[in-house]
């Protein structure tokens, strides 16, 4: 279940939506891009629309297919390497959605840094001549290092997105040669001008990919997105179909895969805050957090 803060600024509304076991510090990258949304606002975009993957949860062979015909994405992400299920069950998932996507479209799978290295290299393997052709592996393994021992022993190219966004030095992975592909998320990177100048520093292909956020929060991606000077690869940003509700009347779903970029963040709908508004006690928990990393922000410490 996801949770979080809207925040109400100068210029419009914010999304503080940390996930619950980040610290106070690696919070406040997320409180600064909720307040430039809902205070300073974002840099003009460079394009009025941003493509977006399918996104392939953890499902039966069948559902995924379902998911992607449907979806008219060209583009789609399959997460693999999940404890529940086994290599042989990854195949298959990335088969069908082969199956779906057709020829021409692009495929990709997403390990959330589960594998070791030998285990990366030999899962790529078969992922890969199931799905015909990977246009990237998502976070094959945990670590920094071990992502660039894997890029060196693999030909489908690796992106890096839990070593950009929880990292204290976002752009090591450049240094270590260690991605082909940065997935950037304004929220824990600190706001969509701190994103850009990520991307410029890192000198990587970038996609965008959201954190599971409500459209309020979606914007600030959106608006990344659209602001890149380059953007090769579909971004992760039709995720909120993984919702139950979301806080706006009319949220944007992409229409022939794409998305528009959002001149700033839409206004929340009072009936639907109503209709998901947390308990008290959860209340609380959040409303203290966010006093103390407003705190940890005052007294300058951030991580990245």
């Amino acid at each position: 279940m996801r949770q979080g803060v809207l925040l109400r600024g100068a210029v419009g509304w914010g999304e503080f939506c940390p996930f619950p076991d980040y610290s106070d510090v690696e919070c406040v990258p997320w409180l600064a891009c909720a307040l430039e949304s809902a205070s300073a606002g974002w840099p003009a975009a460079v394009r009025d629309q941003v493509p977006v993957n399918c996104t392939v949860p953890v499902v039966e062979p069948s559902q995924a297919h379902r998911l992607v015909a449907t979806s008219g994405c060209g583009t789609a992400k399959v997460k693999v390497a999940d404890p529940g299920t086994s290599l042989a069950d990854d195949c298959e998932r990335v088969a069908a959605v082969r199956d779906a996507l057709g020829p021409a479209g692009k495929l990709r799978v997403d390990a959330n840094g589960a594998w070791d290295v030998d285990g990366a290299v030999a899962a790529i393997g078969e992922l890969a001549r199931a799905a015909g052709e990977l246009e990237y592996v998502e976070q094959p393994c945990a670590s920094v290092d071990e992502l660039a021992a894997v890029r060196r022993r693999v030909e489908v190219p690796i992106a890096a997105d839990e070593s950009i966004r929880r990292a204290e030095d976002p752009l090591r992975v450049a240094v270590a040669g260690a991605a082909d592909v940065a997935v950037l998320k304004a929220a824990p990177l600190g706001g969509v001008r701190r994103a850009l100048r990520v991307a410029e520093a890192c000198g990587l292909p970038c996609v965008v990919s959201s954190a599971v956020e409500t459209s309020v929060g979606l914007a600030a991606e959106l608006a990344l997105a659209g602001a890149l000077p380059s953007l090769d690869h579909a971004c992760g940003l039709g995720t909120l179909s993984l919702l139950r509700d979301d806080v706006v009347t009319n949220s944007s779903t992409p229409v022939n895969g794409a998305l528009p970029v959002p001149a700033g963040p839409p206004e929340p709908d009072p009936a639907r805050l109503a209709g998901v508004r947390a308990d008290d006690d959860s209340t609380a928990w959040w409303l203290a957090r966010l006093t103390r990393v407003q705190a940890a922000m005052d007294s300058g410490l951030t991580q990245g």
